[in-house]
C-alpha cells in the first residue's frame, strides 16, 4: 500500500505516531508516565500531579542549548504522513530539523525549523494556509508531505542557541506498509543568499544527482530597494542544460501572482497583497516602508505541476527591478536582496552531500 492508494482503500493499515507521550510509537505505549516534577524526563508534570498517569503527564520535552534530541527513530516500511512541531524559541532559525532515510549518515532533510514550513522570520511570526503546510496560531507548524521509507528513519532537532533551553511539542504520524523498490525519498535544503549588484542571482538548489521530482519552494526574503523587487526569473536546469529549459516570467509570476502583488493598481495602491491557497501564496507582506526594507514569505507547491528529472537539476532566481531610461522607457536593474529559501524534492538515493548550512548567526533574525 502506498501513499497515492485511495482511501477507501486503505482501511485496517497499521498507523503511529510518536510524541513525547508516546516516544516510541509503540502499539499500547501512549501516556505511560506517572507525574514527578523531579525527573528530567517529564519535569513539567507537576499539573498533572493530581490527576495523575494518563492524564497529560509530558506533552513536550527539554530543547537543552547546544543540544541535539532525537524525537523518532522507525523501523519500516512505511511513510510518514504528517509531522506537527512547535517550540517556544523566540529565533526558529537557531533550532535546526534533520531527516535520515534508510540507514544513511548525512540528512535528506536539514533545514532551519521555521524556514521548512514556511515560515522563515524569526521577528515576522505569521500563518500560513496551504495544502502541504500549515502554521496555525501561534506557531503551530504542519507539514503534510509524504516521505516514505524502506528500512529506518531517523528525525533529530538541535537547539543552536548558545543562551537559552526551550521546550518542544511534536508529533510524527506514520502508517506501516510496503514500500516498492526504487522509491523516490524526501529532501529538503536550505540556502541563504545576499544579493548584490555584481552577481544578482541566488541559487535555490545545485548539484543534485540521480533521479527525481522537484516538488517545492519557499523564499523568504528581504527587500532593501525601494519600490519593486521581484522582476528576477525563476529558471531550472534540467538533464544537463545548458540553458534552462524551464524558465518563469518573473518573480512573481512564478510564485502566482502579477502586476508586482500590489493590491489595487487602478487606485494608486502600490502595496503587496498577502495571500494564501493550496499550492502557492505569499502570506507575508511586511510593507510598512514602501521606500526601505521590506519582508516577504512566498511559497510555491508542485503538487499537480511537479518538475521531473531524470539525472540532475539546478534551480535559481535573479534579483531585478526597473529603472528609468530615456531611450528606451526604462530597464531591468539589480537590486540588493537577502534571500533564504528551501528546495523541495524527491529523489532516488544516495543524494549527493549539501553545501554546509549557514551557523545560527548567520541564520538569524532574516
Amino acid at each position: 500500500m502506498f501513499p497515492s492508494t485511495p482511501l477507501y482503500l486503505q482501511a485496517g493499515v497499521t498507523t503511529r505516531q510518536i510524541s513525547a507521550e508516546n516516544p516510541t510509537g509503540a502499539k499500547n505505549s501512549g501516556c505511560m508516565w506517572e507525574p514527578d516534577p523531579t525527573n528530567p524526563d517529564i519535569p513539567y508534570s507537576g499539573a498533572s500531579l493530581e490527576l495523575g498517569r494518563g492524564w497529560k503527564v509530558r506533552p513536550f520535552i527539554k530543547l537543552m542549548r547546544q543540544t541535539t534530541v532525537e524525537i523518532a527513530d522507525i523501523e519500516g516500511p512505511g511513510c510518514i504522513n504528517q509531522i506537527f512541531l512547535t517550540c517556544d524559541a523566540p529565533c526558529s532559525s537557531e533550532i535546526v530539523v534533520r531527516i535520515y532515510w534508510d540507514g544513511e549518515t548525512a540528512p535528506s532533510v536539514e533545514c532551519p525549523l521555521g524556514a521548512f514550513f514556511a515560515m522563515g522570520f524569526d521577528r515576522a511570526v505569521h500563518t500560513v494556509y496551504s495544502s502541504m503546510v500549515t502554521v496555525a496560531p501561534q506557531k503551530g507548524l504542519n507539514c503534510y508531505w509524504q516521505m516514505p521509507f524502506r528500512k529506518r528513519t531517523r528525525i533529530t532537532v538541535t537547539n543552536d542557541s548558545t543562551a537559552a533551553d526551550f521546550i518542544l511539542a511534536y508529533k510524527v504520524l506514520y502508517k506501516l506498509h510496503g514500500i516498492p523498490d526504487g522509491v523516490a525519498y524526501f529532501h529538503a535544503q536550505y540556502r541563504r543568499s545576499l544579493i548584490s549588484g555584481t552577481h544578482p542571482e541566488h541559487t535555490i538548489l545545485d548539484g543534485v544527482r540521480g533521479c527525481g521530482l522537484y516538488v517545492g519552494t519557499y523564499m523568504a526574503l528581504n527587500a532593501f530597494c525601494g519600490g519593486w523587487w521581484g522582476e528576477g526569473e525563476v529558471k531550472f536546469w534540467l538533464d544537463g542544460d545548458e540553458n534552462p529549459s524551464i524558465a518563469d516570467n518573473g518573480t512573481e509570476d512564478y510564485f502566482g501572482g502579477a502586476w508586482s502583488f500590489y493590491d489595487d493598481m487602478a487606485g494608486g495602491e502600490t502595496v503587496e497583497q498577502a495571500f494564501c491557497s493550496p499550492y502557492l501564496g505569499m502570506p507575508l507582506a511586511k510593507t510598512a516602508n514602501q521606500n526601505g526594507p521590506r519582508k516577504f514569505g512566498l511559497y510555491r507547491w508542485h503538487i499537480l505541476d511537479s518538475i521531473g528529472f531524470r539525472e540532475d537539476l539546478r534551480a535559481t532566481v535573479q534579483s531585478l527591478s526597473w529603472y528609468p531610461n530615456g531611450s528606451v522607457g526604462r530597464v531591468y536593474r539589480p537590486v540588493p536582496l537577502d534571500i533564504a529559501t528551501v528546495a523541495y524534492w524527491y529523489q532516488t538515493e544516495p543524494h549527493t552531500g549539501f553545501p554546509k548550512l549557514p551557523d545560527a548567526i548567520e541564520r538569524y533574525d532574516l
